[in-house]
């Protein structure tokens, strides 16, 4: 007989005797194991005797698990195990694992005394309610004074009284070892930590440090990142003054987390602002930007709503790129939500944006906002916009002031989990003494050689009556000839001339029906035009020009005030 079969035989022998002490449903599992333990036994599964003793006297009998003594297997178990008993909860038995890692414990004693390492751990509490309940528990990773980290699960045991009190049931502690766990845990926590306060810290170093102040504008913003759980996304802000007097106002918010959509949104909010130094109408400046998101990661999408302010005209122009309506509250406390166009997320090409309108009166507030700030897990994103309005509507105050009500009316706590960018602008309602320091005058140009001189006079008037210094009201004067010359020789009517002054600066503004925009060159000796402009350059603080949304251009300088003038 070959000796792998005779091995095979020992052991079935030994099978069959070990089987045989197994309760019933074991003893069948262990008799269909029979059937298939060896190909040499598939007929009636008996076993010639003489090859049956000859099995029996060479192999040992393997012990049943009835007859082995718990005592010797828990001593074994590299876990720790403790059992105690009674409402006191007294120890009952520890073994060696447990006494290796806290040393020894006396039997009997109290485990309160005399197992400090449980108080420490504040497992008491749980001992008892196991008791009572008669239901296991769990704790995991709870480190321990050793240092090491364990899970503990606490089972209720009846230890048989005899008398069925409560001092006849006992709890068996069981600790595994999950150290190495627990601390590659923490090393991937203090990972993503990390990687979440690069993110945050890119993300707040890519935002504004310090918001434009418009002359007509009053403007706060906030920023708050999502909690430790939620990876930092791309939410942004800007305000840009443009010149003349009109702001822009931006805000956005790229889809995705994490430090690359932190970098995107910051390659987009400088394309932003090179985009609003063209002047541009907000659907053009989005259009633009949706080719450069689709350049910048064909994956990434963003939203964008892109207004401008204009206070000549009293209210906002806007855009928006798949992104929330603004909202904004007038005097009186009505709250009017900006509705259409709105086209889908930049990056996703292939529409041509539009541009809307909502009324901006002095007294009124503005706000815009990503979606951290309405959206909720278990609400529709409708329910979060009206409760935003109204939060508005009874929201007074600084802009600040209105954006910290707004905030924490949303439930916005440090573990929200998303990002929240918020942007609140008011149009003050000056009166008093404030209002002399803004004051508009305008003046219909007729063309004609006349027009040009009555333009210098009505310039002069102007200024004289604000009571502007003489060197100020002689450059006011002479850039007002230079615009009204060079709209005269190269626009087209309607003409108009535009005063403003505000708290730190006078604009000049003259509009025209050609879209023509004129550029600064440098002419040369011969050339009998095309020194207005340089002259205007030269001798203001700023100018610029931009095509007006019915056809045709406006051209614009800008005189910063003496602060005695501003006073």
């Amino acid at each position: 007989m070959p000796a792998a079969a005779h091995y095979t035989r020992q052991g079935f022998v030994n099978f069959t005797r070990w089987s045989a002490r197994l309760p019933g449903t074991q003893r069948r599992a262990a008799a269909r194991t029979e059937q298939t333990a060896s190909p040499d036994w598939r007929g009636d599964g008996s076993v010639p005797a003489a090859r049956a003793e000859q099995l029996t006297d060479e192999a040992p009998s393997v012990p049943a698990v009835d007859d082995l003594r718990v005592r010797e297997v828990l001593d074994r178990v590299p876990s720790l195990v403790a059992l105690v008993h009674g409402p006191e909860h007294r120890i009952a038995y520890v073994n060696d694992a447990y006494t290796s890692a806290f040393g020894i414990r006396p039997l009997g004693e109290r485990a309160r005394e005399a197992l400090p390492e449980l108080d420490a751990l504040g497992l008491f509490p749980l001992l008892d309610q196991v008791q009572r309940s008669g239901k296991p528990r769990t704790v995991k990773s709870r480190k321990a004074p050793d240092g090491r980290s364990y899970t503990f699960t606490c089972t209720p045991v009846a230890q048989g009284d005899g008398k069925g009190g409560s001092d006849g049931r006992g709890v068996l502690v069981f600790a595994t070892d999950v150290t190495d766990h627990a601390e590659a845990a923490e090393r991937l926590r203090a990972s993503e930590r990390r990687q979440r306060e690069t993110a945050v810290t890119l993300q707040r170093s890519l935002l504004p440090q310090e918001l434009e102040q418009p002359d007509d504008l009053r403007i706060a913003a906030t920023y708050h990142p999502g909690g430790t759980e939620a990876a930092v996304g791309g939410d942004w802000y800007d305000v840009i003054t443009l010149g003349g007097g009109r702001t822009a106002l931006v805000i956005g918010d790229v889809m995705g987390r994490g430090v690359r959509a932190a970098a995107v949104m910051g390659q987009l909010r400088t394309a932003v602002r090179a985009y609003a130094r063209l002047d541009l109408p907000p659907h053009e400046v989005l259009q633009l930007l949706d080719g450069l998101a689709a350049e910048i990661d064909a994956n990434q999408i963003a939203t964008c709503a892109y207004a401008i302010h204009d206070p000549n005209e009293g209210k906002l122009i806007y855009s928006s790129a798949g992104h929330l309506p603004i909202l904004v509250r007038d005097e009186k406390g009505t709250v009017l939500r900006a509705e259409e166009p709105t086209g889908p997320p930049l990056g996703t090409g292939g529409w041509m944006h539009a541009s809307g309108s909502i009324p901006l009166a002095p007294g009124s507030t503005a706000v815009l906002y990503t979606d951290g700030l309405v959206e909720r897990r278990d609400a529709d994103l409708d329910e979060g916009i009206a409760a935003l309005e109204r939060a508005l509507a009874g929201a007074t105050g600084t802009p600040q002031v209105v954006c910290d009500r707004l905030v924490r009316s949303a439930g916005v706590t440090p573990d929200h989990d998303d990002d929240v960018a918020v942007l609140v602008l008011q149009h003050p309602a000056r009166t008093g003494p404030d209002s002399e320091l803004f004051r508009n005058a305008a003046l219909e140009l007729l063309g004609g050689v006349e027009a040009a001189p009555r333009a210098r006079a009505f310039a002069s008037g102007v200024l004289t009556s604000w009571r502007f210094p003489a060197d100020l009201h002689d450059l006011g004067v002479l850039a007002t000839s230079e615009l009204v010359a060079n709209s005269l020789q190269h626009g087209t009517p309607p003409m108009r001339l535009r005063l403003r002054r505000t708290d730190r600066r006078l604009i000049i503004e003259v509009t025209d029906g050609d879209d023509h925009l004129p550029r600064r060159r440098r002419a040369e000796p011969g050339d009998e035009s095309g020194r207005g402009i340089a002259i205007v350059a030269t001798i203001a603080s700023n100018w610029g020009c931009r095509r007006t949304p019915g056809g045709g251009k406006a051209v614009w300088c800008e005189f910063a005030l003496p602060r005695t003038q501003v006073t």
